[in-house]
């Protein structure tokens, strides 16, 4: 399996803790040091391999293997980007490195929430993306502002997108973060779980 934008390795580490071979891709050195740190500290070495890499460059990634399944889960890559096309960089290369009849598993922020719901947010409606002020916090726990830049999506807009990097949607439902239970797409969400096999 692949995680892409595995961050500190969250899902990737769970998955290989049931026996699953992972490998993770995350662009932030930080993150991936954190995931090699825990892959070492937890003995799954021998099922977890975490490396630093773009997201958007996964198609270029020729050492990279084919892989049953791929996981972006969270906005690990996928929304995140602030160009117009990143996201679908990010789809193509997910296609490019999962065999066929491989099944993926995406999360993306929902646009209809984002626009009732983000308060002190600021939604794009020409571009679909929200831009907020957040603050974040280091491994020493200083605390810095950000500007944050996330894509926002319908169903229908997924769907367009998944199909045209050759996928077959199999159904999307909406999601909390962190308790994944399907539901109807609806505008209460704040995001979208796709689940679509390649083809």
């Amino acid at each position: 399996m692949l995680d892409v934008g595995c961050g500190p390795g969250r899902h990737a580490i769970e998955l290989a803790r049931r026996g699953i071979p992972v490998v993770g891709v995350d662009i932030s050195a930080e993150f991936v040091d954190i995931a090699r740190a825990t892959v070492e500290r937890d003995g799954l070495a021998d099922l977890v391999r975490v490396e630093r890499g773009d997201a958007r460059k996964l198609a270029e990634m020729d050492h990279l293997e084919s892989f049953d399944a791929v996981v972006c889960l969270c906005q690990g890559a996928f929304g995140l980007m602030t160009r117009n096309g990143d996201d679908e960089q990010v789809i193509a290369g997910i296609r490019s490195r999962l065999r066929p009849s491989g099944r993926l598993a995406l999360s993306a922020f929902n646009a209809y929430f984002a626009v009732k719901y983000h308060e002190g947010a600021e939604f794009d409606a020409e571009m679909g993306v929200s831009h907020e002020i957040t603050d974040i916090r280091n491994s020493e726990g200083d605390i810095r502002s950000v500007d944050l830049w996330t894509g926002c999506y319908t169903p229908r807009e997924l769907r367009f997108l998944l199909r045209s990097k050759g996928f077959h949607v199999d159904r999307i439902v909406s999601v909390e973060p962190g308790a994944y239970v399907e539901r109807q797409p609806s505008v209460e969400s704040p995001e979208y779980l796709v689940v679509a096999t390649a083809i």
